[in-house]
């Protein structure tokens, strides 16, 4: 969710819910696109080799710049979109240019403006079956937290709890239902901005779990399974949900006094490795022990306790995790450690990201070197930390490639998709390690990972008491 604001912006109550209107949206998004595309490689033609390829860079950045602006006015499914495919490779863009469109489609997630709140109240009273004062003593209507489907005001109930209530736009519902549906649409955008990622399918997850996040009830389940599940824990905690008062389009839970992630970042060294160790036990555990994948894993959903432990939010978009995709990412992991490049082929075949078809024409040296960038930071041991110009897992990448290079590269690249089972995981690897950069944490990372991926040994004292707690509830 976003940061605290005090205003309400003019175009924040402004949603677009006709399935005309939203339909028109995105089929106008795609067609300009399209025609301008066709329009460049038309005229790349006659441009030399580097102009033409300069030319493709700038329609790549054009096309993301575009889908941020109309997505992000739309909110809903349409925003989501924007914000899955924020993780996603641009296929030929320059290093420099893919980090500035990541901080761009990040924004999507990140810079939500509130709906004013008379836009909500309404809702507000259908859902709890009568006017506020029946069920809160006071009610703050300014949100201090903002998102792609709804936002969050402080209130007190009746009882005298202080709770968080989380508010569904109204209108979003029926937007997402338009925008699900007009899914396809995006799709030629979708394998033009990343030729590898299998769209369609990428696209029956979104519906599913979009769908799912849509409840807010099944929402209160969610966070309540891990609430319960994480009772009593030595350094994570979850704000217990008043299921009582919860409805599908309005969801409460306990308010939770905490540092948001700003101020933890100008903690000293040592609280910060600290704060950043927990964080990926947090996810790592929950996701490889518990087998449960939480999809939004961004930094504005925890809060620093004044008793050291960290409370982690939001719990709509999650996914049970199947032993095979687990025994698969390990499997990732552990050719990684190794350096077995045929180890990580077979693996890569195994967990579905590459096609058996395709598997021949891989070259295991490369998919090696691939997937080394992108995974050793967690898949091998030793010591590191991070710096905030690891805006995503580390992919350095070697200087002055010739196009030929490059276009090898690409082609490799190409042969490879992203199971959607997977989607959510690959999606909490890539923001936990963007939240470790901004905290500029060390640890050895790859030696806590083997804990939950390979059952290895606590590394450290944390991963120690964690272990004794895992053990109490029968789960040693």
């Amino acid at each position: 969710m976003s940061a605290e604001r005090d205003d309400d912006e003019p175009a924040a109550g402004r949603l677009p819910t006709g399935r005309l209107a939203r339909t028109a949206r995105v089929g106008g998004l795609v067609a300009g696109q399209g025609a301008r595309w066709a329009g460049m490689r038309a005229a790349n033609r006659v441009r030399s080799p580097e102009r033409a390829e300069a030319a493709e860079q700038e329609r790549t950045a054009a096309l993301v710049d575009q889908l941020v602006t109309q997505l992000g006015q739309m909110r809903g499914a349409a925003m989501k979109v924007g914000q899955l495919i924020s993780l996603a490779d641009f296929d030929g863009l320059p290093e420099e240019q893919q980090e500035e469109l990541q901080r761009r489609l990040a924004a999507l997630r990140d810079d939500v403006p509130p709906v004013p709140f008379p836009k909500l109240e309404a809702l507000l009273r259908k859902q709890l079956g009568g006017p506020l004062s029946q069920t809160f003593s006071a009610f703050d209507e300014r949100a201090f937290a903002a998102a792609s489907i709804g936002q969050v005001h402080r209130a007190t109930t009746r009882d005298g709890d202080e709770v968080v209530v989380k508010v569904q736009y109204p209108g979003v519902a029926e937007a997402v239902e338009t925008d699900l549906r007009n899914a396809s649409l995006l799709l030629p955008l979708v394998r033009r901005l990343a030729p590898g990622i299998d769209a369609k399918a990428l696209m029956t997850e979104l519906r599913e779990r979009i769908g799912e996040e849509l409840d807010y009830e099944l929402e209160a389940q969610s966070q309540r399974r891990v609430e319960r599940l994480l009772r009593g824990h030595p350094f994570a905690r979850v704000p217990r949900v008043r299921t009582d008062l919860s409805t599908q389009r309005v969801l409460i839970s306990e308010y939770v006094e905490g540092e948001r992630f700003e101020a933890v970042r100008r903690l000293d060294e040592a609280a910060r490795d600290r704060y950043g160790e927990i964080v990926f036990r947090f996810f790592f555990g929950l996701t490889y022990r518990d087998r449960i994948a939480l999809g939004d894993p961004h930094p504005g959903n925890y809060l620093l306790c004044a008793d050291g432990r960290v409370c982690f939010l939001d719990f709509g978009l999650l996914r049970d995790v199947p032993p095979a995709r687990v025994t698969g990412e390990a499997a990732l992991a552990a050719a990684v450690r190794d350096r077995d490049p045929d180890a990580l082929t077979q693996a890569l075949v195994t967990a579905g990201y590459l096609p058996p078809a395709r598997a021949a024409a891989v070259d295991p040296e490369w998919a090696m070197g691939a997937l080394a960038l992108a995974t050793r930071w967690y898949a091998r041991p030793g010591y590191r930390r991070f710096s905030p110009g690891d805006a995503r897992p580390p992919r350095e990448r070697e200087g002055g490639r010739s196009k030929q290079e490059r276009s090898e590269d690409r082609a490799q690249a190409n042969l490879f998709t992203l199971p959607p089972e997977a989607l959510l995981i690959r999606r909490m690897h890539g923001i936990v390690a963007v939240v470790l950069g901004q905290l500029r944490a060390g640890a050895d990372w790859g030696a806590i990972a083997a804990e939950y991926l390979h059952g290895a040994a606590p590394s450290t004292p944390l991963g120690e008491a964690e272990a004794a707690f895992v053990a109490t509830r029968g789960r040693g």
